[in-house]
Parts: C-alpha cells; structure tokens; sequence
C-alpha cells in the first residue's frame, strides 16, 4: 500500500497544482460570437488572467471577461468609475475632452451615459463595450458592469497558432 501511494503522489500534487492554477490565477477561455470582432475572432481560444485586478483597477481600453448569469462575455473597457462617457460622431469623449481609440473597432453610434440612468459611471462600475459596435450586446444594453463581475483581463490568443500572440 505504501508503495502505491508513493507512485502517485507526485501525480495527485501535480494535479492539486494544476486544479489551483486554474481556479485562481489563469485558465483558458473561449471567444463566443462576433462582439470583440476584428480584435478577436469566434473560436480564439485566450488566456484569462484572474490575478489582474487583485492590487490593480481595471484600466481603460483593457479586454476583460465578465460574468453574466448565463455566460462569460468578452468586452473592452471603456468608461471608468466617476467618468462621463459619449460618443458623438465615432469619436469617444471622457468627461468632455476627445480620447482616441487606438485598436480597430466598427462604427460606434452617437450615445451618452445619461441614456443609463446616470451623469458619471457609477463608483465600482464600469462602462464595457465590444469592438464590433454594430453586433455586440454591451454596457449599452447591460448597464454598467459591477467590479465583482469581471473575472479579470486577457490579452493573450493561444489558439488557433495562427493567431497566437498579444492583441494588446
């Protein structure tokens, strides 16, 4: 008996190790539909990196996972707590001033934060689009996304290889 619990006890601490890894620092996920599109693509498998927002806040323009009751959904980060965000003409504007978008992104329509209740983005909430603008359910049906919801950053493409690479 002790013999076989000397063989496999190297294979259960690699297994607890991988369990552990997974459950809270990194695991992969799926890109599900067409929202994050041209950034990302249906079927791109990512690396989701649960540990980004345990000593940091979300930034703007991160790609986040956030929790929904029925589903995992991809989105960017647009808006900030405190922060007045609209769109006017596909241009983004924060708290007035312009602010370019520097990744690739459909046409975004005309839309003013005041259309969710609210003049600034509420204090541990944030504003959460996907980059096909046309074709993405996002803050601008949702509402804004609670910090408890993101399940944290991912910037990484592992598969399919031919993608594999930052889309930061």
């Amino acid at each position: 008996m002790k013999d076989k619990v000397k063989v496999l006890l190297p294979y259960i601490i690699i297994i607890l190790v991988v369990l552990f890894i997974k459950a809270f620092i990194v695991t992969p996920i799926k890109v599900n539909g067409e929202s994050m599109y041209p950034t990302l693509e249906e079927g791109d498998i990512m690396i989701l990196n649960k540990t980004a927002y345990y000593f940091n806040e979300p930034e703007r323009f991160d790609i986040v996972v956030v929790n929904m009751p029925d589903e995992y959904l991809i989105k960017r980060v647009i808006g900030l707590p405190g922060e007045h965000i609209e769109y006017k003409n596909n241009t983004l504007y924060v708290d007035g001033k312009k602010v370019k978008e520097n990744f690739k992104h459909g046409v975004t329509a005309n839309f003013n934060i005041e259309e969710l209740g609210s003049d600034t983005i509420p204090l541990n909430t944030y504003l959460v689009l996907g980059d096909n603008r046309e074709n993405s359910l996002d803050s601008r049906e949702l509402g804004f996304i609670r910090e408890d919801q993101l399940l944290g950053r991912t910037s990484l493409i592992i598969l399919p290889f031919n993608r594999f690479g930052s889309v930061n």
